[in-house]
């Protein structure tokens, strides 16, 4: 089984796209190589094939990435299912994967993060955790952004300290920064969908 992540930039016409892009790229690059594991299409889209269990940490890494970019944000579509199909263009491999994840990107309206698996019941959980999540994550900062997309990069056992010498900040800002984004409370929502999700895989 492979989690697909399909996504685009909101807003993506307000900033030139030589500021985001890199960012982008560097996160997308810690799960493989383009075009076979990630793509850019149309500018501002993306599709990009993880780990299962990896699925969650991944989106919310980009969404953190692209919104230290005022005003910019991303809808992101998680699909978990098979790979049928290989390609060396993942945009051109195929499978129950890429269905739902296409799928449950034409369902986001208002919503920027959803998911759809073959378990309609930890779908409907999930995403009711997602939209909860998603009051906090669309309205972070740039400042905010930044300090968790560090701690999400960050090793586990990383701390506060290490954290503001990696970004040359007080540590107090730090703090600041992690609680008013809900990292701690993002950080249970990540830990809780990995264990349902090793459960099912």
């Amino acid at each position: 089984m492979v989690a697909i992540i399909t996504g685009d930039i909101i807003k993506s016409r307000n900033i030139e796209a030589k500021q985001w892009m890199p960012e982008l790229k560097k996160v997308l690059n810690r799960y493989g190589n383009e075009p076979k594991t990630w793509e850019i299409y149309r500018g501002d889209s993306f599709q990009i094939e993880v780990k299962p269990e990896e699925a969650l940490h991944a989106a919310i890494l980009i969404k953190a990435a692209i919104k230290q970019f005022k005003p910019l944000d991303v809808r992101l579509a998680i699909g978990i299912g098979e790979k049928t199909y290989h390609s060396e263009k993942i945009t051109e491999s195929n499978g129950t994967a890429f269905i739902y994840s296409g799928e449950s990107f034409e369902s986001l309206k208002k919503q920027t993060l959803a998911i759809k698996t073959e378990w309609k019941d930890f779908n409907k959980t999930i995403n009711l955790m997602f939209d909860l999540a998603s009051l906090t994550m669309d309205n972070w900062t740039p400042i905010s952004s930044l300090i968790i997309k560090t701690a999400l990069e960050a090793k586990p056992e990383s701390n506060q300290q290490e954290l503001a010498a990696v970004l040359n900040k007080k540590q107090s800002n730090i703090s600041t920064g992690l609680k008013r984004g809900g990292f701690y409370e993002i950080q249970k929502l990540i830990n809780y969908y990995q264990h349902e999700i090793k459960n099912k895989c």
